[in-house]
């Protein structure tokens, strides 16, 4: 029976309390997170899109990491499942697969609609999620705002339903005024800041083709989030997929708190053996790798060109231009109490070359002087080694990597359906309108990405 330390074991978002100063010990930070509860309702005609059905199953999936006293959901349930079969048949086995109770709403917690129409303005937090074609967000339910109509596309649903616990966090939070009471989303054809999400895009294709040979670097908090967002896609045929996975390490307690595919039944198990388990479930095909990616490492003709990287060091990245991939789309996260919610996005290869992108190291925040870890010290509990180990761990929230997974499949949809990549994506939560963009000048058009029709 494995043993993990306290930096194996502490909720990743509860240690931003603990960071922040805005808990006095870890005890006190956990039963903070205890009183957050979050309720969700569905309506019947939002119930049977795909679309709404994969920004519920985010917001559950996401919102019970966070929300650690319960999500509670209400709504026409009993609708078949339009994806994710390993979750069940109908919403209602989804949502309880994913650890949402089905339920009266919690007095006083925000609330989340799922799709819906425009309410008369009330007391409390109250937002709805909104998707059309590639473009997805959250608006207050009192908005008289929609966004204009376009091809259905599920990692639109991802988005929104990721954006929704966010706001919903940021409430309870207290680390944003005006959440719940702002509008904001993004497009994934066109994540530029000066395009307006409401508005219809006449470019947004249909999603026709779908990614069928990928390679997984790392599958914690990104690489899972990648693996639900395939897994969201319509694909006619999931035994046609190939997925190659790509990690080292095991589930540890504080895996599932940031990771989307997690539970508690698989803390000591490898990574690549739960999640290969899941996604086999899922009808994809796998094929599992336990060593340590860097340099020496080399991608055979015969196996996926692109890769999507969630490797959370930078002695990885550096390599990921140099052993073969045709594309890399790799995503990084904030680590900080402050900047968790940051995020950035390279599609490799560039004009700069991995090993000058991540030719330093990021610098850490200093937190051992809060109170919390002082106590931990002067009580005995851990030594200056451990206090040491535990304040370096990241500050990490599910709905970021949600977020990003989403903005991360669709530079792999976008590219097979034509559209421009992106060289880079910057964007924080806090100000999701200030993002940055730039467009990459390679047209990545040398090479067979791998693709499946659409149902």
């Amino acid at each position: 029976m494995s043993v993990f330390t306290p930096a194996e074991s502490l909720h990743r978002l509860v240690k931003h309390a603990i960071d922040s100063g805005a808990a006095e010990s870890i005890t006190q930070a956990e039963a903070m997170f205890r009183g957050y509860r979050l309720n969700i309702d569905i309506g019947a005609s939002a119930a049977s899109d795909p679309v709404h059905q994969a920004a519920l199953l985010t917001a559950v999936a996401v919102g019970r990491r966070v929300f650690l006293g319960g999500v509670t959901v209400t709504g026409d349930l009993a609708v078949p499942l339009s994806a994710l079969a390993p979750l069940g048949p109908n919403l209602a086995a989804a949502v309880a697969a994913l650890g949402g109770k089905p339920g009266c709403f919690t007095q006083g917690a925000p609330e989340i609609a799922i799709g819906g129409v425009v309410e008369e303005r009330r007391n409390g937090f109250r937002i709805r999620t909104a998707a059309a074609g590639w473009r997805g967000g959250v608006l207050p339910s009192y908005s008289p705002l929609s966004p204009e109509p376009g091809p259905a596309m599920p990692i639109a649903g991802m988005l929104s339903g990721a954006l929704a616990v966010n706001e919903a966090f940021l409430s309870v939070s207290g680390g944003a005024p005006a959440a719940g009471r702002r509008v904001l989303g993004l497009s994934l054809w066109q994540p530029d800041a000066a395009i307006d999400w409401l508005k219809a895009d006449p470019a947004e294709p249909v999603l026709t083709y779908l990614p069928s040979n990928l390679w997984l670097l790392g599958l914690g908090h990104l690489g899972q989030a990648y693996l639900w967002g395939l897994s969201l896609l319509p694909y006619r045929d999931p035994a046609k997929v190939s997925l190659v996975l790509q990690d080292i390490d095991i589930i540890t307690p504080s895996t599932e708190s940031t990771s989307i595919l997690t539970d508690a039944t698989m803390v000591g198990l490898k990574k690549t053996r739960a999640m290969a388990a899941w996604t086999e479930r899922r009808g994809f095909a796998t094929t599992i790798h336990e060593r340590l990616f860097d340099a020496d490492f080399a991608c055979q003709p015969s196996e996926p060109a692109i890769a999507l990287c969630g490797l959370d060091n930078a002695s990885g990245r550096r390599a990921l231009d140099q052993v073969g991939f045709k594309m890399v789309i790799e995503a990084g996260l904030g680590r900080g109490h402050r900047d968790f919610r940051t995020m950035r996005l390279h599609t490799l290869p560039g004009p700069r070359q991995a090993a000058e992108i991540w030719k330093g190291t990021a610098a850490k925040e200093n937190v051992e002087e809060q109170r919390a870890y002082a106590q931990l010290l002067a009580r005995g509990t851990l030594d200056r080694c451990g206090v040491t180990l535990l304040a370096g761990k990241a500050v990490g929230a599910p709905f970021v990597g949600a977020v990003a997974g989403a903005l991360a499949i669709s530079e792999v949809l976008r590219h097979l359906h034509g559209g421009p990549v992106h060289q880079l994506i910057d964007l924080d939560l806090l100000s999701l309108e200030h993002r940055i963009t730039s467009r990459h000048r390679h047209d990545f058009g040398d090479f067979n990405p791998g693709f499946v029709p659409a149902r």
